[in-house]
């Protein structure tokens, strides 16, 4: 028996909707690019908590699943979480080392799957198994850092003699040793004239670096040489080469009557611009930092990503600079920036970095 024609009409539009349903019912989603780990050094630093946020921000926004770790600057953990990467099926690494000497085991392991790694803002030492470094200009950060004391100081104009301590980074972060060169630079011929003067005489990296850019270390370190050397004398400047030192620099320089009315502070550097480190710019207790803009960082590393996934040539500016003992890692430099009190709005706030009230 035919079927009558309304049967037809009936069972046509049924088959019709059965086809549209799943088209307007199951969304679409995009298949993913691939996991990139990124580990991290630290959440303890504001800076750290940024760069992280950015990468995944800009990673995400390319079609990329991510896996951020942080290791609060505990090495093994950071090691395990690199393999946990390896393991899960990062196709490439993005890493913040906390000890730039320590990763090449892991980053071995890395290189027998396959996987690329792509050292961010902190060289990786000792290790052939590094494709590629994301950084700023280190060595032009220490250059800015000592630029601005002696700005502040008026060393052009001639003043002086002035006495200043000298503080480094981390002696395991192999951009502590360009920072603290960039500055000596530009501050040696000052010290070599007597216009500017070590009271502690204490010069050099074995001398003043700070373990872990730990401020509390700073922060006692600094006592230490205003009990020994500055009883009866002020010190004029300091060179901090991270705004997390200058918070432990200048509250040891508070507790023995710094910051008033007749015992004005030092000029004091800093670096990454960190909220505290603008309110103290703002309040007068810190001279300047150096503003290193982390949504451009996270650009560029993402652009290596997807340069590295796809076989097209990865960008870079810099091949001579970076050899981290087994090769020259071929590198992205980008430009830092000196922020102080006469343009830390227009940098921070007007660029959208920050907003006001975050500052305020």
């Amino acid at each position: 028996m035919q079927p009558t024609r309304r049967v037809v009409i009936q069972a046509a539009a049924l088959g019709a909707l059965a086809l549209a349903v799943p088209f307007f019912t199951q969304p679409a989603f995009a298949q993913s690019k691939g996991t990139v780990g990124v580990a991290m050094p630290t959440k303890s630093s504001a800076r750290w908590i940024a760069d992280g946020d950015n990468i995944v921000k800009v990673l995400k926004s390319r079609g990329y699943t991510t896996d951020l770790q942080y290791a609060e600057d505990d090495v093994p953990n950071q090691l395990s979480q690199i393999e946990n990467m390896i393991t899960k099926g990062a196709k490439v690494l993005v890493v913040a080392a906390i000890d730039g000497t320590t990763l090449s085991d892991v980053l071995g392991q890395a290189a027998r799957n396959g996987i690329k790694v792509i050292a961010y803002d902190r060289l990786i030492r000792n290790t052939p198994n590094v494709d590629y470094y994301a950084t700023f200009d280190n060595f032009q950060v220490g250059v800015l850092q000592a630029q601005s004391l002696e700005t502040g100081l008026k060393l052009k104009e001639g003043k002086g003699p002035f006495n200043i301590e000298l503080f480094g980074g981390s002696p395991d972060d192999n951009n502590a040793y360009f920072f603290y060169n960039g500055a000596m630079s530009v501050l040696q011929p000052y010290i070599d004239s007597g216009k500017l003067v070590v009271g502690s005489r204490q010069v050099g990296m074995d001398k003043v670096s700070t373990l872990r850019w730990d401020g509390a270390t700073a922060q006692a370190r600094m006592d230490n040489l205003l009990s020994a050397y500055y009883s009866n004398k002020r010190v004029d400047a300091v060179l901090s080469p991270y705004d997390g030192l200058s918070t432990g620099i200048i509250s040891s320089l508070k507790g023995v009557g710094y910051g008033s009315g007749d015992q004005p502070m030092p000029v004091i550097s800093g670096q990454d611009a960190e909220i505290a480190a603008v309110k103290a710019i703002v309040a007068g207790d810190q001279y300047s930092s150096i503003f290193k803009d982390t949504r451009d960082l996270a650009k560029v590393t993402v652009d290596m990503v997807d340069a590295l996934l796809s076989n097209q040539p990865v960008q870079v500016n810099d091949t001579k600079t970076y050899n981290n003992g087994v090769k020259v890692v071929p590198a992205y430099l980008l430009k830092p920036v000196i922020v102080d009190k006469a343009n830390w709005q227009a940098l921070l706030i007007d660029s959208g970095y920050y907003t006001k009230q975050q500052v305020q």
